[in-house]
């Protein structure tokens, strides 16, 4: 168990995808020392609806394009992400969108 009585795997993920919301994002957010902004929920949203469409969350390098393409150049970018995530973007969005870790991150 861990958040709020959520069952999370030895790396914080989500086990059962359907308990997300945005209380539980809010909870592993903090769980990451990340204060959800306004840029942070649009980067989630971005994830969530991702893995809708393919039943994945994205590595880094699609998730910059995917941010770019949906949110502008200026936003799309790993620089930018790294600054809304820190250490991994791409694994820690994912984590508090209540995705499944992405594959190909180490």
């Amino acid at each position: 168990m861990g958040l709020a009585g959520l069952e999370l795997d030895r790396d914080g993920y989500l086990r059962d995808l359907t308990a997300w919301n945005e209380v539980v994002a809010s909870e592993l957010a903090a769980a990451e020392g990340i204060a959800l902004s306004s840029a942070h929920w649009e980067v989630i949203a971005l994830l969530r609806a991702f893995h809708a469409r393919t039943g994945v969350a994205p590595a880094m390098r699609p998730l910059v394009r995917l941010a770019r393409d949906a949110l502008g150049a200026e936003r799309g970018t790993s620089i930018h992400l790294l600054e809304l995530f820190p250490g991994n973007p791409a694994r820690v969005a994912a984590k508090i969108a209540g995705l499944p870790r992405p594959t190909n991150c180490l």
